[in-house]
């Protein structure tokens, strides 16, 4: 039985497999690529439905966590970095460098864990491809990502005077981060329709993960004894290629660009896979 498993897994890091996986994965998403923008996008609206700011509340949540995190470590606790070869930018500028993509990890892993309990409807129709609600819920919670990441290219050049050339890697690094969270989402849809907890379990990691990662401080600031739990941490790798592109400028961290790729793709293969095992019997517990 073990070896059994252990060959079914080696199948997955198989690079025909992955190749030939992601490209019948990604097909299909291009396929539904304009149901999955008008579905992200009536999520988005459906929402804040009724509400008299309404959209405004995307942006201002985020926002709002984001200014707590900046008042507690750069007002309470007077963090201050920049200035140096070694820290190039403002303490403002490296917290917000990681902060905004595990937001946005945040808000779609919570939303992927109820995309299909919560279209019971949908999912019960035959001709329904069920594959892309999952899909957008991530892509709605890059919304707010993407207006944050233009606040923060903005205070950078306001603040530094230049933008780094590393940002030109942005769509590469939002592409991997999209895999991630799609095969993540995925498994927790998938998961959620037979264990409808999840969504509260993930709602305790993602809010306590931000102390799990290097995204308000830096990983020499940790005693060395808890140092390892940052690198067992596959998201800190994500974090850690923001940081570089945004913050640093530089491959500071060049282990965490073969890791968060390879950790992408496998996700999004082995997401969707899963999702395609347990895809029959979804129809019966709902």
């Amino acid at each position: 039985m073990i070896q059994v498993a252990n060959m079914k897994f080696l199948s997955f890091l198989n690079p025909k497999f992955l190749y030939f996986t992601t490209k019948e994965s990604t097909l299909l998403l291009w396929k539904y690529r304009s149901t999955i923008f008008e579905m992200a996008k009536g999520t988005l609206f459906h929402r804040y439905a009724g509400q008299v700011l309404g959209p405004f509340w995307a942006i201002f949540h985020p926002l709002f966590i984001t200014c707590l995190y900046l008042f507690i470590y750069g007002v309470v606790f007077k963090t201050r970095i920049g200035g140096t070869t070694e820290m190039p930018l403002s303490y403002m500028a490296y917290f917000l460098s990681g902060l905004l993509p595990w937001l946005s990890m945040n808000a779609g892993m919570n939303g992927a864990c109820v995309a299909l309990t919560s279209n019971s409807s949908l999912v019960k129709r035959v001709i329904f491809q069920i594959e892309i609600l999952p899909v957008k819920e991530i892509f709605a919670s890059l919304f707010a990502q993407g207006i944050g990441t233009i606040i923060f290219l903005i205070y950078v050049f306001l603040t530094h005077g230049s933008l780094f050339a590393t940002y030109l890697l942005f769509p590469l690094v939002l592409s991997l981060q999209i895999m991630l969270m799609i095969g993540l989402g995925n498994i927790l849809a998938a998961i959620g329709i037979f264990f409808r907890d999840i969504k509260d379990i993930v709602l305790v990691f993602f809010s306590m993960g931000i102390y799990l990662l290097p995204v308000a401080y830096i990983p020499t600031w940790v005693p060395s004894i808890f140092r390892p739990v940052l690198y067992c941490n596959p998201f800190s790798y994500m974090i850690w290629c923001y940081q570089d592109m945004f913050y640093y400028g530089r491959f500071e961290h060049p282990y965490a660009w073969i890791v968060f790729p390879f950790m992408s793709i496998l996700s999004f293969v082995f997401g969707f896979k899963i999702f395609r095992k347990l895809k029959p019997q979804f129809g019966n517990f709902l």
